[in-house]
């Protein structure tokens, strides 16, 4: 007699590198609060965490970067063509946006957390448990 009971057991997870990802994006969040079907979430939690990160990064540099030339200009108004006075108000002037970037970032970075972090943590939590 050889009727031998045989277990078939198939697991499939997510590679080690998208564990990675989906845990290093579901740990910014957690602070505030079938196989076809993780590859299209793994998309939407790609998708979600872009729309938390790039508007506060494309307004903090603009403000950097208009802040930047600003002072620039008050510099050379300064010291190329003797213009102190005009200069240094101009570059003090052109401080305020470069001072007032990294706030801005925190603030917008904040405030989209708040918006998709619920759905970014609920979709994390659904592809970590899923397989």
């Amino acid at each position: 007699m050889d009727d031998k009971k045989e277990f078939n057991y198939t697991y499939s997870a997510p590679s080690a590198e998208e564990k990675k990802e989906i845990e290093y994006i579901r740990k910014q969040y957690v602070e505030k609060q079938d196989k076809k079907d993780v590859d299209g979430k793994m998309q939407r939690l790609r998708k979600l965490h872009s729309k938390v990160k790039s508007p506060a990064m494309a307004v903090s540099l603009t403000m950097g970067i208009v802040g930047t030339l600003i002072f620039g200009l008050g510099l050379s108004m300064a010291l190329e063509w003797g213009l102190l006075v005009l200069g240094s108000l101009v570059a003090v002037v052109g401080l305020a946006p470069i001072i007032s970037a990294y706030w801005a970032h925190n603030k917008i970075l904040e405030r989209q957390k708040k918006k998709y972090g619920e759905e970014i943590l609920q979709l994390s939590q659904e592809l970590l448990d899923e397989n």
